[in-house]
């Protein structure tokens, strides 16, 4: 059946008597009119985001435009929880049926992308490290991405992705003779190892020429370590942190399926009474 509880039955017979309860009905409409909000606010970020950056050829260096895949996810969590709002006030099967299932559909989906990328993890790697070196030879294309670089750097103590002469897939550190860049054969001053000790100076220069330096020498000036690596012994190092954050995220769509459920099953209970009552209005033992 598919319907609001008051459009399937206009008349109500045993008004004492209804199988829907409040709790489970406003606590799943709260539940998506929080993530309603959230998703109008990535949506609206993603757009602004998009608007506004004009260096795209940098960013499909990673893959996806982080602004474009922001605004999908929204787009998605839009609709869904919008779905799940009003299903859940108007009692409506169809729109309750629809938020299940497709919260169903993405659980199972992040389910299945993680399973397949601890099983084929050594093709994982490959992939993010071939888009870890397209990020690199943008380097300079886009002050976004720049930053974005010289964070993970400077965080994970690492230069590169496998290695810090990685960093000659960039035009301008580049380690062919024929380079005319003055940072010919350097790398980014975010490779460079950061003392604690207080200086007045601090020198920016500090990975000029590092790729033509072996590599123990240059370990004492910057951090020699690939990126992918170092992100690697983190994750490692950080299991239960990652899986806490995996099961928050799992969390509420598994709330929302369980609540969804409760109440379509509650829905159809009350028809049940509601077009048995109808079929007896007329039954003087009733």
């Amino acid at each position: 059946m598919c319907g609001s509880r008051e459009r399937d039955a206009p008349g109500r017979y045993d008004e004492d008597v209804s199988f829907v309860n409040p709790v489970v009905k406003y606590l799943l409409f709260v539940f998506n009119f929080l993530f309603w909000l959230i998703a109008t606010a990535m949506m609206a970020i993603g757009v602004y985001a998009r608007v506004a950056k004009h260096a795209e050829t940098a960013l499909a260096c990673l893959a996806v435009d982080p602004a474009m895949m922001l605004l999908v996810v929204g787009v998605v969590m839009f609709v869904v929880t919008f779905c799940g709002c009003v299903g859940s006030l108007r009692e409506n099967i169809c729109l309750l049926q629809f938020f299940c299932i497709t919260l169903t559909v993405i659980f199972l989906l992040q389910l299945a992308a993680g399973v397949l990328g601890f099983i084929f993890s050594d093709k994982a790697r490959d992939k993010v490290t071939q888009m870890v070196n397209n990020a690199i030879e943008h380097y300079r294309d886009d002050i976004d991405l720049q930053n974005l670089i010289d964070f993970g750097q400077k965080e994970f103590g690492c230069c590169g992705a496998v290695t810090y002469t990685d960093w000659s897939n960039n035009m301008y550190f580049n380690c062919t003779n024929n380079n005319p860049s003055r940072e010919r054969c350097s790398v980014p001053f975010s490779c460079c190892i950061i003392t604690k000790d207080k200086v007045e100076v601090l020198n920016t220069m500090c990975g000029q020429g590092m790729q033509m330096v072996k590599y123990m020498e240059a370990g004492n000036v910057i951090h020699t370590n690939g990126c992918i690596d170092k992100v690697v012994d983190w994750i490692y190092t950080n299991l239960f942190l990652l899986g806490g954050i995996a099961l928050g995220l799992a969390i509420p769509q598994l709330v929302g399926i369980l609540l969804s459920q409760i109440l379509i099953s509650q829905i159809k209970d009350q028809i049940e009474l509601q077009n048995y009552n109808l079929k007896h209005r007329a039954d003087p033992w009733r």
